[in-house]
């Protein structure tokens, strides 16, 4: 069986407007169906975490109803909407999202799988990074072989 790389960027919202929330849901969708690439978890400590936290949302329950579930991603929404704290800041979240910064070895190796030299790009946040990295995993895992 072939295992997908995620490539919904984190900086991608749906109609509820809480950034990372449809990759959240992809990699928690595939993870539960057994068909997430390797190099990914379905809910890790970074955006994944991050994001549960800000709306308030418990991991265990969460991953739960997406494995039993198997819900769409606005079947997704409706339930985090029910779910989430009153009070969530998902401004907050989202400033948090796009402002977070990776390490320079981070960034380093992240350029050296994509192909680029340190110096050739503006691409400094996690967000871009990241999208970098999926599709360079993407690319040399689904296209080259």
């Amino acid at each position: 069986m072939s295992k997908i790389v995620p490539t919904i960027s984190s900086g991608t919202c749906g109609p509820l407007g809480v950034l990372h929330l449809p990759r959240f849901w992809q990699k928690a969708s595939l993870g539960a169906a057994g068909k997430l690439h390797d190099e990914y978890p379905a809910c890790g400590a970074g955006y994944d975490q991050m994001t549960l936290d800000a709306l308030g949302l418990d991991k265990d329950a969460t991953l739960v109803f997406i494995a039993e579930s198997k819900p769409s991603y606005v079947e997704f929404e409706a339930w985090v909407k029910e779910n989430m704290k009153a009070d969530a800041d998902i401004a907050a979240h989202n400033a948090a999202v796009t402002g977070y910064i990776h390490d320079d070895d981070t960034r380093g190796e992240i350029f050296g799988l994509a192909g680029l030299n340190d110096d050739c790009c503006s691409a400094r946040d996690a967000v871009n990074l990241n999208n970098l990295d999926d599709w360079a995993i993407f690319h040399k895992e689904e296209i080259s072989g």
